[in-house]
């Protein structure tokens, strides 16, 4: 039951995206329009690791153009495997990143509200296994620097507010996102 509810949860943050994906492939674009709204500007993964519990973890994350100067929304999926316990944690994240003078890469600090759902496997005989729910709140640190693709690295250690146990808590995230602009011709 809590897998099942872990997939749709995953499958319920990620459907925003695919509608935007199609509405952006629908918008001809021949000139630079002014946005109407908050638009995906980078999409990608998430790879890391965690301590206590042990895991590794993967995931992916969007990052919604700077609606003012430096400030970025970055909502984001992480799921944990390892240690005996399976981790789903769906954040949401606002970040504030720095200028640097005469340095292409950006350091940025911010923090969001996290949904954690988690699921323990008793590798003891007739210990029960057990699950749960838990809201979070998590500070994140990191930096972006661009590639010559034209994407985007990024490593970040999110930490999570003393005394409530979140996957930010006890992650470390480095990965690539991507462009999300693309222009059609037409």
């Amino acid at each position: 039951m809590l897998k099942k509810l872990v997939v749709l949860c995953a499958i319920a943050a990620l459907v925003p995206t695919l509608a935007l994906a199609k509405t952006q492939a629908k918008r001809k674009t021949t000139a630079r329009k002014a946005s109407s709204g908050p638009m995906v500007s980078w999409w990608g993964p998430r790879l890391g690791f965690s301590s206590s519990p042990d895991q590794f973890v993967i995931g992916g994350q969007m990052d919604f153009g700077e609606f003012t100067p430096g400030l970025v929304i970055s909502p984001n999926v992480e799921f944990g495997f390892g240690d005996d316990m399976m981790w789903t944690a769906v954040n949401a994240d606002l970040k504030h990143q720095f200028v640097v003078q005469g340095a292409s890469w950006r350091p940025y600090i911010g923090g969001g509200l996290s949904v954690n759902f988690w699921n323990w496997s008793s590798p003891f005989p007739g210990v029960a296994d057990e699950s749960g729910t838990e809201m979070g709140a998590n500070l994140v640190f990191g930096a972006v620097v661009p590639t010559h693709s034209g994407s985007r690295f990024f490593t970040e250690a999110p930490l999570g507010i003393p005394d409530v146990l979140t996957s930010s808590s006890r992650s470390h995230s480095p990965g690539e996102i991507f462009t999300a602009r693309r222009t059609l011709s037409g």
